[in-house]
């Protein structure tokens, strides 16, 4: 039997592996001009930001209106025409007129025993039987603002004054109110005692220190020493002993306030013979007299002379006042603003107008070998006094000593040379610095008050460098 042959499967032609790996297309670069300048300006613009940042800023001020008041505060001395009258004897004291009223000759001032009844007989009767009116209450309350509106942590010891001078103020008004209403009593009670009257007028005052009698021609820096200082106050109801002060009065409404000056108060007031002051707390202003005289220890001193209101400080000895000076109005600029500049001085009679009759200037001779002619010079003009311009100095197409000007219409010449300084800011409302006059009218340590509506000045309003010593005129100015 024929085998039968088995058919084998083809095989395949083998054929090469494909490779995954996908190479992709670059499209080339193509630079346009838009790219290009788009790159110049972002660099432009990195470039400025980070100069801006690393630029110092100039710092600017905005010229306002206003006005410098340049008051001193000052502690003077009070020195009157005063006279300390001394108990006559021992005994217990009891006053009847208030502090600071005129008493007359005859008045009842104050009354003495020896043995203290009239003040037991008054503190058992009057407590019910006398009060205090409403003008004694009116009082009381003036001095109490007067004392909180002038009161100085650095002064403690003014409490203690004030507290003495109240009490003793009261027990007078109770005092004084009894012996109306508690007269007949006390007759009928035998109650003895001695009553003394005034025997000057003036106006009475119960607190004593030891400087009721000092003149001017005294006065030396050691008195100004209120750590040293000590008034004694004497109240009612007090053992006092024969010989000691019990009260004085002040006999004239002339007062003087004298107080330590500096050299600098000597050349502001020295020429002046009269000041106007401003009583702290007070409300108070008036006008004395004004002069300078030396202490004993060879110091300066100011001394003011007033004619009224004495009865006011009729209980103190040192006050506080400040020395009113005139408000001067113009515009405010600080101090560190203000520079100073050179200019030539040039002849108002000189100026000149261009081809175009707008434009102001002067004609300078010019010198070339084909001869000498006459060249016209626009010029900015910084400011006029007198018969003279200022002008610039030092600009490229300006002038310089030694150039000649000639007066229009007319051969006269004039050379330049001459020059003078001026006070000015730097404005920079254009971006950039210019050189602006000023007239100081007013100063203090902060600010100037300088002249307004001037031709060649400043505006309200215009802003000008703050540091004046931190940039050049022209320059550039970042804000």
């Amino acid at each position: 039997m024929a085998k039968q042959k088995v058919q084998q499967p083809l095989k395949r032609a083998a054929h090469p592996k494909k490779s995954k790996k996908i190479i992709r297309y670059r499209r080339p670069l193509n630079i346009n001009v838009g790219m290009i300048i788009f790159a110049l300006i972002f660099v432009y613009m990195v470039f400025s930001v980070s100069v801006y940042i690393r630029r110092d800023k100039v710092q600017f001020y905005e010229v306002q209106e206003g006005s410098i008041v340049d008051n001193k505060d000052y502690t003077g001395i009070i020195l009157r025409q005063e006279e300390v009258k001394n108990a006559d004897r021992s005994g217990y004291v009891n006053y009847y007129v208030r502090e600071g009223k005129r008493a007359s000759i005859g008045t009842r001032v104050y009354s003495i025993d020896e043995t203290g009844s009239i003040t037991s007989f008054l503190a058992e009767n009057s407590e019910e039987n006398i009060t205090l009116t409403p003008e004694n209450l009116s009082e009381l309350k003036k001095q109490l603002t007067a004392f909180s509106l002038t009161y100085d942590n650095n002064q403690f010891r003014t409490v203690y004054d004030t507290k003495y001078a109240l009490e003793a103020e009261v027990m007078e008004y109770m005092n004084f109110n009894a012996l109306d209403n508690l007269g007949g009593l006390m007759d009928q009670a035998g109650v003895n005692f001695e009553q003394v009257t005034a025997d000057q007028a003036g106006i009475v005052s119960y607190g004593v220190d030891s400087y009721e009698g000092l003149q001017p021609s005294a006065i030396s820096e050691a008195v100004f020493d209120r750590s040293k200082y000590t008034k004694t106050i004497t109240k009612s109801g007090k053992l006092i002993e024969k010989g000691a002060p019990v009260y004085k009065v002040i006999t004239s409404d002339l007062w003087s306030l004298v107080f330590p000056i500096t050299e600098g108060d000597g050349k502001a007031y020295g020429d002046q013979s009269s000041l106007t002051v401003e009583f702290s707390g007070l409300n108070l202003r008036a006008t004395g007299s004004f002069s300078v005289f030396t202490g004993t220890d060879g110091k300066t001193f100011g001394k003011l002379d007033f004619d009224k209101y004495m009865v006011q400080f009729a209980s103190e000895r040192y006050v506080d006042f400040e020395i009113v000076s005139d408000r001067t109005e113009g515009l405010k600029i600080p101090v560190t603003s203000v520079t100073k500049k050179d200019f030539y001085l040039v002849p108002v009679d000189y100026m000149t107008q261009g081809g175009d009759s707008t434009t102001t200037g002067f004609n300078k001779e010019v010198y070339s070998e084909s001869g000498t002619s006459v060249v016209f010079v626009p010029t900015e003009i910084y400011y006029s006094e007198g018969d003279n311009y200022y002008v610039e100095m030092g600009a490229e197409d300006g002038f310089k000593a030694g150039d000649y000007i000639i007066k229009p219409n007319s051969a006269e010449r004039y050379q330049i040379g001459a020059s003078a300084s001026l006070q000015g800011v730097y404005n920079i409302n254009k971006g950039y610095a210019v050189f602006k006059q000023i007239d100081v009218l007013a100063s203090n340590d902060e600010y100037y008050t300088v002249k307004k509506n001037m031709t060649y000045g400043l505006a309200v309003y215009d802003h000008i460098v703050l540091n004046a010593a931190s940039v050049n005129e022209g320059e550039l100015i970042y804000k």
